[in-house]
């Protein structure tokens, strides 16, 4: 593939920290070789729609076209663009290629034709949960990162990770190696004492990244179609820059690339062929928002909370733990009529009209079909009324109603 573009004379580098309007390819053409540090590319996706989203405010609408005539006319326009990207690199720099499926064949050809196969380092899996009802088949629940470097001379950072919890750390404090029948073994010094290992720093990065997609009420969220997050770009130019390092983003959409950029002390130049988003790129640089992750911070399992040991007497029902909700404990399924049942299990200290109270509290506007309070207990309360309850079905949970089976037999006996 060949661009039929004339390359006009190059000029001086560009202003660092400034977001350019027009299309990339003729930004960049006019910058000089070999300065860039990081190109990170957004492009679009090949979906052959038309992206449209509105900003919270509804004040603001903005669109984009991902229409193309043929997987040729898409390829011939990311090839001279990744071909412009490779020209103003460092020899040590690192572009990374965003797409999902619908190109993921086409941009690797690309960079494996510009960059070389050799330089190919890795693809990354960015991989995230939606919920969505509206397709036929498997949930897309992923997108792809192409990471290449200019030349073998290349900057990286290693980042590292906490140990899987199935990892034995353990059994990793000593250094092994192989005896003469191949077999792993602790190393020894000559006095024969185990040879430690030393710190324990944590495990690589690696390829699949699981950091949330930005939900619609993240603070940093500005209603940009096929935004971001910032903590997404935030480790990209981790891995691959240093402080004061120079990043390009030639399809900056809604600036986050140049927004992380600026919160890592980076220089960055952003470009987009709308007007609209180079106002909102620059818009967002004056007044920066970044959205922290629990996830990322504390892990999937921080938010399963629901008592397992609670959810015991549910045994045999086709229900659904609901965690972080402090009046449901869980939804059962009807399937047959697509109804629900929400469910509450009556704690220690709480009496069956507390529970329904809760229950009944934490089902409003969700449209249950039914409200039902798992007994497990008696709780002395001053009248005798705790079975009088409302909109709420009461039943009794097998350990209840067994003790109480054993407590009329004692009281017989």
């Amino acid at each position: 593939m060949e661009s039929s573009r004339k390359s006009p004379p190059k000029t001086t580098q560009p202003r660092f920290d400034e977001v350019f309007h027009g299309d990339c390819i003729d930004v960049m053409s006019a910058w000089p070789d070999g300065f860039v540090d990081l190109a990170y590319l957004d492009p679009p996706f090949l979906t052959q729609k038309r992206h449209k989203s509105t900003n919270r405010e509804r004040s603001k609408t903005f669109a984009f076209d991902d229409l193309w005539g043929s997987h040729h006319d898409y390829s011939e326009f990311i090839y001279q663009r990744v071909a412009q990207c490779h020209r103003i690199l460092k020899d040590t720099g690192s572009i990374y290629f965003h797409c999902d499926r619908n190109a993921t064949h086409i941009a690797r050809a690309v960079l494996d034709d510009i960059f070389g196969a050799e330089r190919f380092r890795s693809e990354i899996i960015w991989t995230y949960r939606r919920w969505s009802n509206s397709k036929n088949g498997l949930l897309a629940s992923h997108q792809n990162i192409f990471y290449y470097t200019k030349s073998e001379n290349f900057k990286f950072n290693q980042l590292l990770t906490d140990y899987s919890p199935s990892t034995n750390v353990d059994q990793i404090l000593q250094q092994r190696a192989r005896d003469s029948n191949g077999k792993s073994i602790y190393r020894r010094d000559k006095d024969g004492n185990v040879i430690s290992n030393g710190a324990k720093r944590g495990v690589p990065l690696g390829d699949v990244w699981d950091i949330p997609y930005l939900n619609p009420k993240a603070n940093e969220r500005v209603g940009y179609p096929t935004q971001k997050p910032i903590l997404l770009l935030e480790r990209i130019i981790e891995l691959s820059t240093d402080s004061g390092d120079i990043v390009v983003d030639p399809f900056c959409g809604s600036g986050t690339t140049l927004v992380a950029s600026s919160l890592s002390h980076r220089k960055f130049i952003g470009i987009d062929v709308s007007a609209e988003a180079c106002q909102l790129s620059r818009s967002r640089l004056s007044s920066p928002v970044k959205t922290e992750s629990a996830l990322l911070e504390t892990g999937r399992a921080s938010y399963a909370n629901a008592d397992s040991q609670l959810l015991q007497c549910l045994s045999g029902c086709d229900y659904v733990p609901v965690q972080r909700n402090s009046g449901i404990d869980a939804i059962v399924n009807a399937p047959t009529t697509n109804s629900i049942a929400l469910v509450r299990i009556q704690r220690a200290d709480e009496t069956v009209n507390e529970a329904a109270s809760l229950l009944i509290k934490a089902s409003r506007g969700k449209n249950a079909d039914l409200l039902i309070v798992v007994k497990t207990r008696h709780v002395a309360t001053l009248f005798d009324d705790d079975e009088a309850t409302t909109n709420v079905q009461v039943i009794e949970s097998t350990a209840f109603a067994v003790n109480e089976a054993v407590a009329a037999l004692q009281r017989e006996a």
